[in-house]
């Protein structure tokens, strides 16, 4: 056997579409020909030439929020308590505050990448592609929905790509135990987008971010821009997603990873 490790993780970069607009990161760089003044006023006198090569040190500067690149959301992003349907509202924990044996679990994939753009996903759906690959949820085991989404990461229409996960499917995977969830979309939700035009024509309310408020009833975290889905089993694999340590933030980038052993060929 032999251990394959799998990036499941988008670059945090320029210059690529991966937010709305007005959400996306900024980084500046700084190389090593042009940061010999940043060294120098620890060290009284120093010029540039004294430098090995004359070089300072590269560094970043980068303006993102905590919900640029693959990130964790906590359900203190999804609203202000959780968990009223396990005995009562309670106050919902912030990424810092994650256990954080939900972020290294077994992994099981859900493939919906036939499903249209802006297809808000039934329990229905989620039942019968569970019967599809032969699987059985078991508790704390993190469920990853590949959509159409995966494909257009970079493209114009990224952010209005791929399925979503409505309230229902969400709530069929939460009272199985699943506490961590994942999208290789912008959202765990069906794209503003479309939820827009749902929204136009009934004015129903419940309609917006539904995935995501399914937390209300019982907390839960899930991991947003995911990559590379496609390359993985439909299970047999463990994910490692473990956040950033942000106090009292929504959310926090991780470095998500599938970890699986594949028997060598003779």
């Amino acid at each position: 056997m032999t251990r394959r490790i799998v990036d499941l993780s988008i670059f945090l970069e320029n210059d690529v579409v991966s937010d709305p607009p007005a959400f996306a990161p900024r980084i500046e760089y700084f190389k090593h020909d042009t940061t010999w003044e940043q060294i120098a006023p620890f060290f009284p006198g120093l010029k540039r030439e004294d430098l090995p090569d004359g070089e300072g040190w590269a560094v970043e500067i980068a303006h993102i929020s905590t919900h640029n690149g693959t990130h964790l959301d906590a359900p203190y992003h999804f609203h202000s308590t959780m968990n009223k349907a396990l005995g009562g509202a309670e106050r919902s924990i912030s990424i810092d505050e994650v256990p954080l044996d939900w972020c290294f679990q077994p992994g099981v994939k859900l493939d919906f990448r036939h499903l249209p753009d802006g297809h808000v996903v039934t329990a229905a759906e989620v039942e019968a592609e569970l019967t599809r690959i032969g699987h059985t949820l078991a508790p704390l085991e993190i469920v990853v929905v590949n959509t159409r989404a995966g494909s257009r990461y970079g493209k114009p229409d990224y952010v209005a790509s791929g399925c979503g996960m409505g309230y229902d499917a969400t709530m069929y995977l939460l009272e199985r135990g699943v506490r961590l969830t994942g999208t290789d979309g912008w959202s765990w939700d069906a794209p503003f987008v479309h939820t827009r035009d749902r929204y136009a024509d009934s004015h129903d309310a419940s309609l917006i971010w539904e995935g995501h408020k399914a937390g209300r009833d019982i907390g839960y975290c899930h991991i947003e821009k995911l990559h590379n889905l496609e390359s993985l089993p439909a299970d047999g694999f463990f994910i490692s997603c473990f956040p950033h340590k942000i106090r009292g933030a929504s959310a926090g980038w991780t470095r998500a990873v599938a970890i699986f052993d594949e028997r060598l060929s003779a």
